[in-house]
């Protein structure tokens, strides 16, 4: 435990060393003076702050906190607003019954978050680009800031479909005011950004952890892949992964989410958040969505909750149903706390829920030390099996089947009674195997709502949930209004809005 705090340290003071020199400047504002640099001639670690400055960007709220979690988690069937009867009330119409608004502080933020994190990857690439004789080490760096630019604009083309491309750095605002690019124009992008990240980062960085690695590239490009059904591409990136020897499923499900199970074999995208009580470089992703109850048991805001539809879901026996939900009045696991069962909800989600010890070693109920997974093996794995499952062919059944049962193997544990092998060969009754287990593998992990719409079947199953608002549009929220009007009529509002 030890070592693990004082890795995570060490990444945190490099971002702190930086932010306290970026407060008190301008420069991002700055013209690139032209004419070509040798990386000696920049002092030394300039890329590389400006890195961890980037990796700052991770922990706005717009791209690890509320905003996030509202629009990738909670319009999913398995999920929705909870909070007080006043945040559901305000929310709920919007996330819960798709009657989105056009100007809402979740997405406005989100928006933000986002773009804040693009303009800081661009940083880095403007400073390289001033640079000859690029090292082994500027290069990592490089690959660094064209991941992170890659999965800002992936989350935002699912989000919102067309977007402003902004690939440059920013020397005014009228710069940054560009139309909107169509959705292959964005994923173009996306996969040149990923194609170098994969080219360029290293295998694994030692004491850094949580700085991205050619395994993560490699997982981020697998997503990309299958949300646009190019099953044989997103099979051999998962592969990558796979036999990259770097991941596995070694941990037990019930301690992924566990503190001490931080940046483990199990994670290959985690956002590392620092707080102790005296250093603050937090995340509010805990915060945001903990219990949400009064004294010892005010532990956050309480969004985001699962609902009686994802709970349904687990076969019987399965364990990973209690690692995934925290129950109301009842005893859980690991900590054998018990919860009151006054609180406002029954159900909360338990992947956010923080040790005790912890709350009192650091003084805060909130949670602000807790890391956000991101992207787990288990996420790849099941993506691997999906792909050869649609490939088809007997060698490619045989890899989806034994992707699948590595998965229900470590669910399984010891307890052969339960969670049974799959085994059927037929197509489709595979393919619906695979997605009941990414329901149940990833509940409330951000991933129900974009898998809904890849797969075709968001309209169907949202209104077998209830959600008979939920329109083809709603796979794509409108764009904010107010970055419309900042616009001056460059940015147009999407169809239907």
């Amino acid at each position: 435990m030890k070592i693990y705090k004082k890795n995570k340290a060490v990444f945190a003071l490099s971002v702190m060393i930086l932010l306290l020199t970026a407060s008190c400047s301008t420069d991002w504002l700055d013209i690139k003076p032209k004419g070509r640099f040798t990386e000696e001639d920049l002092p030394t670690g300039s890329l590389e702050e400006q890195v961890f400055a980037a990796y700052s960007g991770l922990r706005s709220e717009g791209t690890s906190g509320l905003q996030y979690v509202a629009l990738h988690n909670v319009r999913s069937d398995d999920a929705q607003v909870g909070s007080s009867p006043g945040d559901a009330a305000s929310a709920g119409p919007i996330y819960d019954e798709f009657n989105y608004s056009l100007d809402h502080w979740l997405v406005n933020g989100y928006w933000s978050g986002h773009f804040g994190l693009i303009n800081l990857s661009n940083n880095i690439l403007s400073a390289a680009d001033s640079l000859d004789n690029l090292t082994d080490g500027t290069l990592a760096n490089i690959g660094e800031a064209k991941f992170l630019r890659a999965w800002a604009y992936f989350n935002l083309v699912r989000t919102f479909g067309e977007v402003p491309i902004i690939d440059f750095r920013i020397t005014d605002q009228a710069s940054a005011n560009r139309p909107k690019s169509t959705i292959p124009q964005i994923y173009e992008l996306i996969d040149t950004d990923l194609k170098d990240a994969v080219a360029y980062l290293p295998e694994t960085w030692a004491g850094f952890p949580g700085r991205v690695t050619r395994g993560t590239a490699l997982a981020l490009q697998t997503k990309t892949f299958i949300a646009r059904q190019r099953y044989q591409e997103a099979l051999n990136s998962a592969q990558a992964v796979i036999n990259s020897g770097v991941y596995d499923l070694s941990v037990p499900y019930d301690m992924i989410f566990r503190e001490q199970s931080e940046n483990s074999k199990e994670s290959i995208f985690e956002i590392q958040a620092l707080y102790d009580g005296v250093n603050n470089f937090g995340v509010t992703y805990a915060s945001r969505q903990g219990v949400r109850g009064s004294g010892e048991w005010d532990l956050g805001w309480g969004w985001n909750i699962p609902t009686a539809r994802l709970i349904n879901a687990f076969e019987p026996g399965d364990p990973r149903l209690e690692a995934t939900v925290l129950f109301s009045g009842q005893t859980n696991a690991p900590y054998g706390e018990t919860l009151p069962n006054n609180l406002p909800r029954p159900y909360w989600n338990k992947k956010v829920y923080t040790n005790p010890d912890l709350r009192d070693q650091y003084g805060s109920r909130m949670g602000q030390w807790f890391n956000v997974r991101i992207i787990r093996y288990a996420d790849i794995v099941l993506l691997a099996a999906e792909a050869a499952n649609e490939i088809g062919g007997d060698a490619n059944i045989d890899l989806a089947l034994d992707y699948l049962e590595q998965v229900r193997a470590r669910a399984r544990g010891n307890n052969s009674n339960i969670l049974p092998e799959v085994t059927t060969r037929n197509q489709e009754e595979l393919r619906q195997a695979i997605r009941h287990e990414r329901q149940v593998e990833l509940g409330m992990e951000n991933e129900r709502f974009y898998d809904l719409i890849r797969w075709g079947i968001d309209v169907e199953t949202m209104h077998a949930a209830g959600h008979t608002n939920y329109q083809l549009r709603n796979r794509f929220y409108p764009l904010p209004q107010a970055e419309i009007d900042r616009s001056n009529g460059v940015l147009i509002q999407n169809p239907d809005y």
